[in-house]
């Protein structure tokens, strides 16, 4: 993002959608670059970060919006967009632990066919994006975001409309890369590939291919293309050291089984109607507790469903439940990836985003809970 700020590339960006084509005009048109691609880029969750906070960070500031507020929008289109578009990773752990249980028995059919029935049960995910909507569209600010700190703008497009091929097309190489590399590292196969070794080498020809564009462009001279990559690196350190502490809490919990431990406390007794419920809440608190969804996913779905095929409770609802749950889990904890990169692409601090975000995703998680009861209820 450095490097595209300063080639002129974001000044580019905001003169072509604010000035030129008048697109950007309002707070409201501020955040919805963002949630647009958001939804778009669903290949994988930190990518969709990314994108969207550095498409919106330059908008925000220019409207006078917290980066707290694009933080939480990034956050609420990453994680649930993924889980409920799974043309990726995500689909494909979910695939396979689907997979596991129909080898096992418990239930009869193909893997994609129950993960599309558990999609329409994916309340939370839903929820989310309508509650970001919603806030987005009104201006609707809650709780400790109306205390959030804004930043003021860095840049004057004015006097400098830049060039907005310069943000356009390390963005277009970024994406294109992520797949490219997601179907090499899958074998051909992008729902077995990689997302952290894909985001790897894409970086690492992203850097190369923006710096012969932007000699091309006589953007950035050789020292200060090195001078500004230097610069963005150095402000990722803190980042780094969040996330190196934050993986290290989630293995200690896994190595711990906490989530089997809170798993525990569901048993037979429990009435099926409120199963589904149930499993929500549960997974929420193991993803909370260890940061991480998929491993949520790894340890509720083996349980949710021989409870729902042993209380003759909806299957595809409880695997449902078990997904928006870590989905939820996930968005709101604080030692989470996601939260932790979507904090850093807005700019802002992950204390803040954390904080900001949780009244909307309690919101949303609330909501969910109603709807996974009351369809409990219906589908008994």
């Amino acid at each position: 993002m450095m490097l595209i700020e300063r080639s002129g590339g974001v000044n580019g960006l905001v003169h072509e959608l604010s000035i030129k084509r008048s697109i950007v005009k309002t707070k409201r048109g501020a955040l919805m670059p963002s949630f647009i691609a958001g939804i778009i880029v669903f290949i994988e969750s930190s990518i969709t970060s990314l994108v969207a906070g550095a498409i919106g960070r330059p908008f925000c500031d220019r409207h006078g919006i917290s980066r707290a507020k694009l933080a939480f929008v990034c956050d609420s289109t990453s994680a649930p967009v993924c889980s409920l578009i799974p043309l990726n990773g995500w689909g494909a752990l979910l695939l396979g632990l689907i997979g596991g249980q129909i080898s096992a028995g418990l239930i009869a059919g193909e893997s994609a066919t129950w993960l599309m029935q558990s999609i329409a049960f994916n309340f939370y995910a839903f929820m989310a994006l309508i509650v970001t909507f919603i806030a987005i569209w009104y201006e609707i600010d809650i709780g400790p975001m109306r205390h959030a700190t804004i930043s003021t703008p860095e840049i004057e497009c004015e006097d400098d409309r830049g060039d907005i091929g310069l943000f356009l097309w390390p963005m277009v190489w970024m994406i294109g890369g992520v797949i490219l590399f997601m179907f090499i590292t899958g074998n051909g196969d992008i729902f077995k590939g990689s997302g952290s070794t894909s985001i790897f080498y894409t970086l690492l020809i992203t850097l190369l291919m923006m710096l012969g564009y932007y000699r091309f462009k006589n953007a950035l001279t050789l020292s200060e293309f090195w001078e500004a990559s230097l610069s963005g690196a150095r402000t990722m350190t803190p980042i780094a050291m969040i996330l190196l502490f934050a993986f290290a809490i989630g293995g200690v919990s896994s190595d711990m089984h906490v989530g089997q431990y809170l798993a525990s406390f569901i048993g037979d007794y429990l009435p099926s109607e409120y199963l589904a419920g149930a499993i929500f809440v549960l997974a929420a608190i193991i993803a909370f507790a260890t940061g991480t969804s998929w491993g949520t996913f790894s340890i509720m779905l083996p349980i949710a469903i021989p409870l729902a095929v042993g209380l003759d409770a909806p299957i595809a609802l409880a695997m449902g439940a078990a997904i928006s749950g870590g989905v939820f889990g996930d968005h709101c904890s604080p030692i989470s990836d996601t939260t932790i990169i979507s904090a850093m692409a807005s700019g802002c601090s992950v204390q803040e985003h954390t904080r900001t975000q949780l009244p909307y995703a309690l919101i949303a998680a609330g909501l969910s809970l109603i709807l996974f009861i009351l369809f409990g209820i219906a589908l008994t």
